[in-house]
């Protein structure tokens, strides 16, 4: 069930995903929709060291998320493979 919570993405994000095969695209946004129930869903874990920040785990991957509940956005700050995202 959605609440009208919005997606939006950094733009290193967005170039990640662009180049990504289409499998793992859809797998991708699959995963993204489940952000944006009342209490999100997926792999979720916050990440220590930082305030308000978490990460979904899809696959290989792992999406850099902040969710602004007031606002009903959720911003996604970074999509990478494992071994590239904390860096």
């Amino acid at each position: 069930m959605s609440l009208g919570y919005k997606l939006i993405y950094h733009k290193e994000a967005l170039k990640f995903l662009a180049k990504q095969e289409e499998a793992i695209q859809e797998r991708i946004a699959q995963g993204l929709t489940g952000l944006l129930t009342i209490s999100p869903k997926g792999d979720i874990k916050r990440l220590k060291g930082y305030q308000g920040l978490y990460r979904l785990r899809i696959g290989t991957c792992r999406i850099l998320f902040e969710i602004n509940p007031t606002e009903k956005i959720v911003y996604i700050q970074a999509i990478d493979t494992r071994g590239g995202i904390y860096k």
